[in-house]
């Protein structure tokens, strides 16, 4: 049954199997997975399956997955063909039509574009979009890990405007001759910051085509830290 699957259950991520496997032990009857924090078909996906077939074998049943980031429509159509596959490759009645759920900001255009890709999720989660209005909209905050005892850490993703920037940074923003602001910048804590009247290359994190360099007039810090915790 590998090789039917294209050999994709073999590099998965292991942390996250072992998260899998502590929230199934937990909640044995409720184990619905969210499979986008690595990579959806490479890892997550993978990791649930494992996991919901070691539950059927003790007598459980699985609920489904959650997807919260990329592309919904394409995700949910290839995570079901897999559990397609495996219901027909190991016997496992009903593993094909276990519940993908899918979520991340959804507003009705978002619904009807992705009703007209065609999709195979079951139910959308949607939170922000229904208790505040355009005009009032939600302040979205995340909280990522950057660095654990000095060591860098980084967020991967399939949406790459998720994908974190490792190692604790300071930010600054630049100002022109004029007095309007030209660009915000990011730093590793232990760079030097950038001075007044020194060129300065400012290049966007992920797109490698983005890139300028500024002469800034004048340098306000932006972060400020108020609660430093314990080194």
């Amino acid at each position: 049954w590998l090789k039917s699957l294209g050999g994709i259950f073999g590099e998965t991520n292991q942390s996250e199997l072992a998260a899998f496997i502590s929230y199934a032990l937990a909640f044995p009857n409720n184990f619905l997975a969210l499979v986008d924090t690595y990579d959806v078909i490479r890892s997550g996906v993978p990791n649930f399956c494992a996991v919901a077939l070691a539950l059927s074998d003790l007598g459980y049943r699985a609920v489904g997955i959650r997807l919260d980031s990329g592309d919904l429509a394409y995700l949910s159509s290839e995570a079901r063909k897999i559990f397609h596959t495996i219901e027909k490759e190991l016997g496992v009645p009903g593993f094909g039509k276990m519940i993908i759920t899918a979520s991340n900001d959804l507003n009705e255009e978002t619904l009807d574009a992705i009703r007209k890709q065609g999709h195979e999720v079951d139910c959308f989660g949607i939170g922000t979009y229904l208790v505040t209005c355009y005009a009032q909209a939600a302040l979205g905050c995340v909280f990522k890990l950057v660095e654990i005892n000095n060591q860098p850490r980084i967020k991967l993703s399939e949406d790459v405007s998720k994908v974190s920037i490792p190692c604790k940074k300071r930010c600054y923003r630049l100002y022109g001759k004029e007095g309007y602001s030209l660009v915000d910048i990011m730093t590793g804590e232990n760079e030097p910051c950038p001075k007044v009247g020194e060129r300065i290359l400012c290049r966007h994190p992920f797109s490698e085509s983005k890139r300028a360099y500024v002469v800034p007039k004048r340098v306000e810090e932006l972060l400020k830290c108020y609660w430093p915790g314990k080194s």
